[in-house]
């Protein structure tokens, strides 16, 4: 799929969508009479697509959702403890104001990164190229990572990006703050190389950008990293979670408060629909924790960097 679709400019998925409603819409139309005249018939047509397309969704990418725990095969523990949790914190603490300062020279102002979005999307791979000499088999070779032509009604529904399983195109919304493009972009990567748990793809799309040899996406992952332990560890340890909370940069977190306003901007009250069925659709597909699986990349966070601190 990336050999085929990879090349071409715009959302080769994004476009299939669009024609697959309007041909849908207009079958709905042509044969609203059937459901009363012929509703067995009907019903039978409808459930026929519906199964072509999971066949498809399955055969294509959706048995990803039942591959080996990326735990189990880079050897990394599932649990950890709250004194490794605060010990990592305080490591990514040190880590991301260390970042911050040679990006800014100025501990109050936030990171803005010198790149288009456009820029940012072209670099990402390069972060893929750094991990793979580590893990081989993280490397990604075709690119097919591109801007959704639905970016506006992404960011409505509350999320920034995602993966088109028919074409494997890794879509981003192109309206998230650049602060976000890294790591965004870096997750949907981890989709397309067929890690397709949340908190998985979170896990590689971070290795991925503190790996990159640019430094505003080592910031980027960094800040990501330290965001995740810092919201465990709000849950924890309140007044750890107040002591860690001084001691970061205020730089830091004006870019985390870009991020939250932005967000804030466009909530509606469609969005909580939204990720309720994707919640669902997570549990249907053997993720049995649904979106609350993302706060398990912290466990894999806090496991990694106990290890390379060792």
């Amino acid at each position: 799929m990336h050999l085929v679709f990879g090349w071409i400019p715009f959302s080769v998925g994004d476009l299939l969508y669009t024609l697959a409603i309007v041909y849908c819409l207009r079958w709905l139309v042509l044969h609203r009479k059937r459901i009363i005249t012929s509703p067995k018939s009907w019903c039978i047509d409808v459930l026929a697509a519906v199964s072509i397309g999971y066949f498809s969704f399955h055969i294509l990418w959706a048995f990803n959702y039942y591959r080996l725990p990326l735990h189990t095969s880079l050897n990394l523990k599932k649990e950890y403890t709250t004194e490794a949790l605060i010990s990592t914190t305080d490591f990514l603490i040190a880590k991301t104001n260390t970042l911050h300062l040679s990006l800014t020279s100025n501990d109050s102002i936030k990171v803005e990164m010198p790149y288009t979005k456009k820029e940012l999307l072209g670099l990402t791979p390069q972060g893929y190229q750094m991990l793979s000499k580590k893990y081989p088999h993280l490397a990604y070779e075709s690119k097919s990572l591109k801007r959704s032509i639905y970016s506006l009604p992404l960011t409505y529904m509350g999320f920034s990006g995602y993966l088109n399983p028919f074409t494997n195109e890794a879509q981003i919304d192109g309206l998230i703050p650049k602060f976000k493009y890294p790591t965004t972009a870096s997750h949907e990567i981890a989709h397309q190389l067929g890690y397709a748990a949340e908190n998985e793809a979170n896990f590689i799309g971070c290795l991925a950008t503190i790996h990159h040899d640019d430094v505003y996406f080592n910031y980027s992952g960094y800040a990501f990293a330290l965001r995740h332990c810092l919201n465990e560890l709000y849950k924890r340890d309140k007044a750890q979670y107040d002591l860690f909370v001084s001691k970061i940069n205020k730089g830091i977190l004006k870019n985390y408060k870009e991020v939250h306003e932005f967000w804030k901007a466009y909530q509606n009250p469609t969005e909580p629909l939204f990720k309720s069925t994707y919640n669902n659709f997570l549990k249907a597909n053997n993720q049995s924790d649904g979106m609350k699986s993302y706060s398990y990349v912290v466990a894999l966070l806090v496991n990694y960097f106990d290890t390379i601190e060792e």
